[in-house]
């Protein structure tokens, strides 16, 4: 009994050490790809970035496209916890400013703390694996905005409702990619401001009237 005990550990140091090492290779590919793009990106420079040989690199993931998928799906799987603090029926009694802060807010958080969510989702030749499941997420997203839009509009139709939730969506999205670039300080926190300005002068028309009105649900 006392030399299985002994050798328990091991295995467990073993994949602690593991995940360590995937942690690492995972935040140099994340900078690696937030400067170069997918397409231009070789497992090379990731390996150089992570201050590991290539061998080593290859011992965790077999190629460029595996590590991508690996960042993709913990980007997307931290992406919807963001999103779940965003869209709660707490929300829904706010002032229409306080609402846009609640769903923003955590959009923005996630995007500034990672950058190359933007840059591997919408890049051009993205596994289809991570292209897919982030239209998902997209289609998601959109539909949960569409709910939001009915509660205030009930008397829409679900076209005129899909129209401003496609439009809304854009103009975060083109927002967002401002953000990113503003250097970090006073300059992204007033390029933050205008972005909510911009999607607060869009839908207080739509459905400003209606938050003074609609009781809590």
């Amino acid at each position: 009994m006392s030399e299985v005990t002994s050798e328990e550990p091991r295995p467990r140091r073993r994949q602690a050490r593991g995940e360590r090492r995937i942690a690492q290779l995972l935040q140099a590919a994340a900078k690696v790809f937030c400067t170069n793009g997918y397409t231009a990106t070789s497992t090379n420079a990731i390996a150089r970035e992570a201050s590991v040989s290539p061998g080593t690199l290859y011992q965790y993931f077999p190629n460029k496209e595996a590590i991508a998928v690996e960042l993709g799906d913990r980007l997307l799987a931290e992406m919807r916890e963001a999103h779940g603090q965003a869209f709660t029926p707490e929300n829904l009694a706010l002032p229409l400013p306080r609402l846009i802060d609640a769903v923003l807010d955590p959009m923005v958080e996630f995007n500034c703390r990672n950058p190359v969510f933007l840059a591997l989702m919408h890049g051009s030749e993205i596994p289809g694996r991570i292209a897919e499941e982030h239209d998902a997420l997209h289609a998601s997203l959109l539909a949960r905005v569409g709910d939001l839009l009915a509660h205030y509009l009930p008397e829409s139709e679900a076209a005129e409702r899909a129209r401003i939730a496609d439009m809304t969506f854009a103009v975060v999205k083109a927002g967002l990619a401002l953000v990113l670039a503003a250097p970090e300080g006073p300059e992204r926190e007033a390029t933050i401001a205008e972005m909510k300005k911009v999607v607060l002068r869009y839908l207080d028309p739509v459905i400003g009237a209606r938050l003074t009105t609609t009781p809590s649900p």
